[in-house]
């Protein structure tokens, strides 16, 4: 049972690595079906492009065969970390979850090529069974997108907008925050809009109807917050 754990690889007494056809077979094979493994739990609850998910498959792989080559060498470690670092800095921002995913892609396939396969395919389970109980749970949820909200309010120039609108909001809302204010038509109007957190049992219409009646029968729109909160 030990045996499984320990690396595959063989090293050499000055400290380089032996790397047989059948080692490496086993390890860059791995690495392909772990980078399948994490490119599915990646779905589950969330989408993503075709072209992300199949970098996600092949990450783990691409890794192994870098760390085989250069594993023993320091300076060529070093040249390689910098080749990641300017892909990094070059590739489109993603969000947190992308780019977690991309560092346990990373990190499946620089076990691999250690040749730690069976510590590999643990920290996969491990970390795949983490991110389902997390999706499953209301872990870090703070409001639902259902009840976040920007609303946004057409008010007359003459109508003073510095708590006008608080009654209503403390009594249909959890806490509200002015986003923007910004003139229109000429500057004889002006648009303000709000981020607000409506409290569970509140009823929509009839706060839109209250706003109503304080700003003159002008336009207001409610919409979802789409705003994504993955982003780092």
């Amino acid at each position: 049972m030990s045996n499984l754990f320990e690396s595959l690889l063989e090293v050499s007494s000055d400290g380089s690595t032996n790397i047989t056809v059948a080692s490496f077979i086993i390890c860059v094979g791995l690495a392909m079906v772990l980078g399948l493994i994490i490119s599915y739990i990646f779905q589950y609850k969330n989408s993503s492009t075709k072209s992300f998910l199949v970098t996600l498959a092949l990450l783990p792989s691409v890794v192994a065969v870098v760390i085989m080559m250069v594993n023993g060498s320091i300076g060529t470690g070093i040249a390689v970390a910098g080749a990641f670092s300017l892909i990094r800095f070059r590739s489109v921002p993603g969000t947190a979850k992308e780019i977690g995913a991309i560092f346990i892609s990373m990190a499946a396939g620089l076990a691999c090529g250690m040749g730690y396969v069976a510590y590999g395919a643990m920290f996969v389970i491990f970390i795949g069974l983490f991110i389902v109980i997390l999706e499953k749970s209301n872990f870090a949820v703070k409001a639902s997108k259902e009840t976040n909200k920007i609303v946004r309010i057409t008010i007359p120039e003459d109508l003073d907008y510095s708590g006008v609108f608080d009654d209503v909001f403390n009594s249909f809302t959890e806490n509200y925050t002015l986003l923007k204010v910004k003139t229109t038509n000429l500057g004889s109007m002006f648009k303000l809009t709000y981020n607000v957190e409506m409290k569970k049992l509140a009823n929509e219409k009839k706060f839109l109807d209250e706003l109503r009646t304080r700003n003159g029968n002008l336009e207001i729109s409610s919409s979802i917050n789409s705003t994504s909160n993955d982003n780092l």
